[in-house]
């Protein structure tokens, strides 16, 4: 049984404005509870519920709003009447690998002379590299698209100009201040960018010049709608809001991921083993992994070449090795988790710490932030994982919902050689013999600064329901709301007062089979990990359960089951 199930955790109860819920109600004529949910989410009218839960691709905005769209557009055109050489740059992660796909397949379509490159992992890092610059030098590149980075490479991007070099920069990260010198850069978030969409992946952008591109050159309007699944599939993995233009683009995408498949999804859903119909959760749990396995284990080149194969044997073959380089991945993930909680365990003191450090020289540096993520569900606290990496210590850092880790690293920075990253996650360099110091001073600087409630992990839940409300009725409607992601999770629901039926079990020595009774209404449900409460069942008194609704299938036959995520004994008794 795993310390991180047992965690005691904090139940957060969503509020909705209820005038709104009951005028969304009148209209919609569906389950209050639907209603309720919908308002939480922003969309409290008929007309938002409309454009909800019929995403039209009519909806997109314009892609001649994106602040330098027109530069870039003259540009490629311009490229290609004079048969330059282009060169699509790419980073190593899905949003990369996926936006360098869907580019260059369209450019070939339109003849351009071209080729791709993605920087390696470990002998170049993020972003634009100088041994990419040097190869489009070596090899008579005078055009470079880059997508999903180049923002923050201006002295890069500077060389590349020295040499004759053009870049198009297409990215989603933060600007700085100051901007690198090419002909244009697309990005939304540039302060004065007119975009009103402001959250595309790396792949969004690249689709959007695709677009505009497409419209340029007379192609038929449905062109770009080839890339949606390799899209759907950079909105999944690279954890953007699932809100506005991006769940119209994961919408479609998704349909085409089941209808017409890339050759590339198709393959990898065969190797997953998924014979049903993909979900967004598909994307994230089957996909994603394998094609991010390629950049932590190997080389992330043979990711593209998977999703640009012409047939499905050739990406069979690519999808082949990505799966093998998933398998080294999550053999390296099981193994170093293991390891790293053993070092905390013989460290008796770290236990009662508000952080985690961990280091060791021979871990896989391509699985750390993995591995951090890992142990903040056994030791829910910020958490670094450091291996070494040539003469100095590297790793990634993962944090808890609401803890800026970009500031507690900045306030570590006398100990570091480098850092960089966001609010969530970063990663950071560091001397062998600063390792000590580091951790020390990240556990001062986390202690000091995290609110106690931090350090307890939150559920938030959607709503109160009682079982008889879970009808298929409803559940048809939950299903509806797909594809779900950040600003629009599957929703969780709370019933009270519940009682064990008697029949619930511990199965496979740590999960619950439930089977709770509320009136006269019984459900059954699966609680993964959870064999540690089973004593709360046992003592006959009601519980408060928290769960998602999902579909059993056995034989054939369909049923309504909670997918059980948390309960305790009820508070009202």
């Amino acid at each position: 049984m795993s310390f991180a199930r047992a965690m005691e955790k904090r139940w957060h109860i969503l509020t909705g404005d209820m005038d709104l819920v009951n005028n969304l109600q009148q209209s919609l004529k569906v389950h209050p509870v639907l209603c309720k949910v919908l308002v939480q989410r922003g969309i409290d009218s008929f007309e938002k519920a409309k454009n909800f839960f019929r995403p039209q691709l009519t909806e997109l905005n314009s892609p001649w709003l994106m602040k330098d769209m027109d530069k870039a557009v003259e540009r490629i055109i311009a490229a290609i009447g004079q048969n330059e050489k282009i060169l699509v740059f790419g980073d190593y992660d899905v949003d990369g690998t996926t936006a360098v796909a869907c580019m260059y397949q369209f450019l070939k379509k339109v003849n351009a002379n071209l080729d791709f490159y993605i920087p390696h992992r470990y002998r170049e890092g993020y972003g634009i590299s100088k041994a990419g610059i040097d190869f489009a030098r070596e090899n008579g590149f005078t055009l470079v698209i880059s997508l999903d980075c180049g923002i923050k490479s201006g002295d890069l991007i500077t060389y590349a100009k020295g040499l004759g070099i053009d870049f198009i920069v297409c990215d989603h990260h933060l600007p700085d201040t100051i901007l690198p010198p090419a002909i244009a850069i697309l990005n939304p978030k540039q302060k004065d960018c007119p975009y009103p969409y402001k959250e595309l992946c790396g792949c969004g952008v690249g689709f959007k010049l695709i677009t505009a591109l497409a419209e340029k050159m007379n192609l038929r309007a449905d062109t770009p709608f080839e890339y949606l699944d390799l899209l759907a599939t950079a909105i999944a993995a690279d954890i953007v809001p699932v809100t506005g233009e991006n769940r119209i683009l994961a919408f479609h995408g998704l349909r085409k991921a089941n209808e017409n498949p890339n050759n590339g999804i198709k393959a990898l859903s065969k190797l997953s083993g998924l014979g049903k119909e993909l979900h967004i959760n598909n994307l994230v749990f089957m996909i994603a992994p394998r094609v991010n396995a390629a950049g932590r284990m190997d080389d992330a080149r043979k990711a593209v070449q998977m999703f640009v194969a012409k047939t499905e044997e050739e990406a069979l073959y690519y999808a082949e090795m990505l799966h093998s380089d998933n398998t080294d991945r999550k053999e390296a993930d099981r193994s170093i988790t293991e390891e790293a909680l053993a070092l905390i365990e013989e460290n008796r003191s770290w236990i009662n710490r508000k952080s985690t450090v961990v280091f060791q020289p021979h871990w896989h540096k391509g699985v750390v932030g993995i591995v951090a993520s890992r142990l903040i569900e056994h030791h829910y606290r910020p958490t670094v994982v450091l291996t070494r990496s040539g003469d100095y210590a590297a790793g990634s850092a993962r944090s808890v919902p609401g803890f800026n880790l970009y500031e507690a690293i900045h306030a570590c920075r006398d100990h570091l050689l480098g850092y960089g990253g966001h609010f969530a996650a970063a990663g950071m360099t560091m001397e062998l013999e600063q390792v000590n110091a580091f951790r020390e001073k990240f556990e001062e600087v986390v202690s000091l600064t995290i609110p106690p409630e931090l350090l307890v992990p939150e559920i938030i839940i959607d709503a109160i329901i009682t079982l008889k409300d879970i009808r298929r009725s409803f559940y048809d409607i939950l299903c509806q709301m797909e594809p779900f992601g950040p600003d629009n999770p599957r929703p969780v629901f709370m019933a009270k007062n519940v009682m064990d039926s008697g029949y619930s079990k511990i199965v496979k020595e740590e999960h619950i089979r439930f089977s709770l009774r509320q009136e006269n209404i019984t459900f059954t449900g699966i609680g993964f990990g959870m064999s540690a409460k089973f004593h709360l069942l046992r003592q006959g008194q009601p519980v408060d359960i928290v769960f998602k609704i999902d579909e059993n299938e056995w034989n054939g036959e369909k049923t309504l089951q909670l997918r059980m995520i948390d309960f305790r004994l009820a508070e009202d008794n």
